[in-house]
């Protein structure tokens, strides 16, 4: 049997990631489902995408997060806890950080 290369673990790890992204996890768990070492995992997770196991979840739910606030209209406390995060202050420092305004603001400024 052949063995799957190691991008092509990582890409697996991707999809799930895409449809777990609420979910918690650590490396260890993720690398021990994708049947890697820890550190190999980590390695070729961000060759591959840049960024580390936990900063793609973070990038994946705040995106998700943004459509819901502004395609289904959610409040920000509702989209934040949809997707997995257990504190809105938390929330709205990071969705801050990755869109260049708070939520609130941001939802706004695409409703006008």
């Amino acid at each position: 049997m052949k063995k799957k290369s190691s991008t092509h673990k990582i890409a697996k790890a991707i999809e799930w990631l895409k449809t777990h992204y609420s979910d918690r996890f650590s490396i260890d768990d993720l690398a021990v489902k994708f049947h890697m070492s820890p550190s190999s995992f980590y390695h070729h997770f961000r060759c591959l995408t840049t960024m580390s196991p936990l900063q793609y979840q973070k990038w994946l739910r705040l995106n998700e997060a943004r459509r819901l606030m502004l395609t289904e209209n959610l409040d920000v406390t509702s989209a934040a806890f949809r997707v997995g995060y257990e504190s809105v202050s938390q929330f709205t420092r990071e969705y801050h950080r990755l869109f260049g305004n708070p939520p609130l603001k941001d939802k706004k400024l695409h409703s006008e």
